[in-house]
Order: structure tokens, then sequence, then C-alpha cells
């Protein structure tokens, strides 16, 4: 894990990025143009005032060099919680998950959101298919769906 990130892992996502941000004595407005946005914005992720998308996180983690996983963990907390597990013998729980056309169709599900899902079960072992609905709703709370 990184160290900036294991020293700030209890603070959040904000805290890490302006940690490291500092510790590369980087401005906002440097971190911005590493990262095609705004300065104001990197202002708003370190202030918490706005929550990062997963590709603001991926660009986050090359412009300062900080591992995309632990970001999206720090910046999506209760999303840890739900990965963890051994995997059963049915198969993994994306593969039931993405095998279970009548659960898709249930909470209407479409490909992006899909997609995403299959990113999210590649950062580790999913529990069960239900957890991946409460990501899901988790995702669609944040973006406003």
């Amino acid at each position: 894990m990184n160290r900036v990130i294991a020293h700030v892992k209890t603070s959040g996502f904000g805290d890490a990025i302006r940690a490291k941000r500092r510790e590369l004595n980087l401005t906002q407005d440097e971190v911005a143009v590493r990262m095609e946005i705004s300065a104001p914005y990197v202002g708003h992720l370190e202030s918490g005032k706005r929550h990062p998308s997963d590709k603001i996180i991926a660009k986050v983690a090359a412009a300062l060099g900080l591992d995309n996983r632990e970001l999206f963990f720090l910046a999506n907390p209760h999303a840890e919680a739900l990965i963890a597990g051994p995997v059963s013998d049915a198969g993994s729980s994306w593969e039931q998950f993405k095998s279970d056309e009548k659960l898709q169709r249930i909470h209407s599900i479409t490909n992006a959101e899909m997609q995403i899902l299959s990113h999210v079960a590649l950062m580790g072992d999913i529990q069960s298919p239900r957890d991946l609905i409460h990501i899901l709703t988790t995702i669609r709370h944040v973006v406003g769906r």
C-alpha cells in the first residue's frame, strides 16, 4: 500500500490526494493540468465537495502515482465491506450475476452498468451476486439515477 494512502487511510480520498500532491510539491493547477481538468475541481476533490467518478479516480492515480484500487476504496469506503470472502463452488459471484438474466431484467441493468460492475468484480472477490446489486444501487444513488 502506498505510504501516503496508508497515512491518511482514516481521513479519506481528499486528504490522500492533498498529501500526495504536497509530497510531490505540486500545486492544484499542476495536478489539474496532468489530469486535464480544472484547478477548482482539484480543490473540490481535496475538500470533499465533489465525489469522484471512476474515471477521475483513475486520472488522479495516474497523475499522482497512487494506487487506483486504494483510491477507489478511499472514495467509496462502503464498497470495501462488500468485497471479500472466498469464491463459492458454484463459480464466482460475478459469473453467477452475469449469467442471471432474470436478475438483470428485474433491476433494469444497462450494458454500461454491467461494464462498470465487471470492473468492480475485478477489484476483489464478491461474496454474492446480491452484493453487486448493492454496489449498483450505491452507484445509481451517487449519479442520481
